[in-house]
């Protein structure tokens, strides 16, 4: 069966066998979260410096993401995502078995090399394991793993930490790795490189018309969520005036309205994708504004972050969409550089939140994710064009 006859008819054991990998994924980048205190204490370090293992995990997946398809070019992609899935496991088993920090971040490096490469080759493995109209379907499917990730890696990993050990939990996540592992052996075709992608073909593609302005408007989005839901804990502890039990119902209601908001998203961007971009950071940025405003309470508080984590959940969707048709021909590359502008806006969002938070607390920080927000939305409107399904096609 050729590639064509394969589009032509969706391919949705793949596309779970991809959330099953995002989910293996994200669950592990998140895990010392909640593990940091046992890890330090095990290795002997100071908490500081276990947390470099978020660190080192973010900066490789940034520099992955820029070279995985020059370094990959002539390789079919069904290996390649399955050498992600084989880092991922391996990953895991470093850090579970690390006698010391420097092997830990080695095992840490496994992941953000897993991570940059596996989200890099995302995009445009789903535009060929579904039709073009059924891409936001398969897209909101695929980052629903994050969602589920979001949901339960902090909790489920603290608990079984404190139960078996955080070791222990490391293991579990490389079982975890090893199922994705097999169902994407089972499932994923293959498909043939289909370009020899170069350096500079990332600067190429940034200079494309457009391109360049929807870089930096998802960048500001991202940025705007990230400053938010860094410091949403303090912000809950602080101005809401919740406890621990408080912060992580209102946590969880963000979850699982992020992971509704993935299938919404889906929904929506098959009706209207420039419709969706404008209006999710729209309401984004209005519910960071009213955060500020608002009498704070418990209960008006957990339903604006609530619908934050609704909204939020239709953004990774709505862009991805947008790069597979603004950038159809040259998709690996273009996820490269919306995975590296992603994951600076992490960074980004993290630093200038925690520069405003010092300088003036929790409420400044929501003021100016919103007001980033608002900014994005009015880029977006100005500026960012989508391209109809029709004429999407290279």
């Amino acid at each position: 069966m050729n590639e064509l006859s394969q589009r032509a008819r969706p391919a949705w054991g793949a596309v779970i066998s991809m959330a099953l990998g995002v989910f293996g994924l994200v669950t592990a980048e998140f895990l010392p979260a909640s593990l940091l205190t046992p890890m330090a204490a095990d290795l002997g370090i100071t908490e500081g410096m276990a947390g470099q293992a978020v660190t080192v995990t973010a900066a490789v997946a940034l520099l992955t993401s820029l070279l995985i398809s020059t370094a990959t070019r002539r390789i079919d992609r069904r290996y390649v995502l399955l050498g992600f899935s084989m880092l991922l496991v391996a990953s895991n088993l470093v850090v579970a078995f690390a006698p010391s920090l420097t092997i830990l971040l080695l095992g840490r490096v496994l992941l953000g090399l897993a991570l940059g490469g596996f989200w890099t080759m995302s995009i445009a493995t789903m535009m060929r394991l579904v039709p073009e109209d059924l891409v936001p379907r398969g897209l909101s499917i695929m980052f629903s793993g994050v969602s589920a990730a979001t949901i339960a890696a902090a909790p489920l990993g603290s608990y079984f930490g404190d139960l078996l050990g955080w070791r222990d939990v490391f293991r579990m996540a490389a079982l975890l790795g090893l199922l994705a592992l097999a169902v994407q052996f089972m499932t994923l075709p293959r498909m043939a490189p289909t370009g020899l992608t170069r350096l500079r073909t990332l600067f190429d593609v940034l200079m494309r018309p457009r391109v360049g302005l929807g870089m930096l408007a998802a960048a500001l989005v991202f940025t705007g969520h990230f400053a938010f839901f860094t410091y949403i804990r303090p912000f809950l502890e602080t101005v809401t005036g919740v406890g621990v039990n408080g912060v992580a119902a209102i946590l969880l209601g963000f979850g699982v309205a992020n992971f509704v908001g993935n299938y919404l998203g889906g929904w929506m961007v098959e009706r209207s994708l420039r419709l969706t971009m404008i209006a999710m950071p729209l309401l984004m940025g209005t519910l960071g504004v009213s955060l500020v405003l608002l009498e704070s309470t418990p209960a008006t508080d957990a339903a604006l972050v609530a619908m934050w984590g609704l909204a939020f959940g239709a953004i990774p969707v709505a862009w991805s969409t947008w790069l597979t048709r603004t950038v159809p021909d040259e998709a690996e590359s273009a996820s490269g550089l919306l995975v590296a502008a992603i994951n600076f806006a992490i960074a980004t969002g993290a630093a200038m939140g925690g520069l405003i938070f010092d300088l003036g607390g929790a409420l400044n920080v929501f003021a100016a994710s919103g007001a980033v927000l608002l900014l994005a939305a009015l880029m977006i409107v100005m500026g960012v064009r989508t391209r109809p399904l029709a004429t999407a096609r290279p």
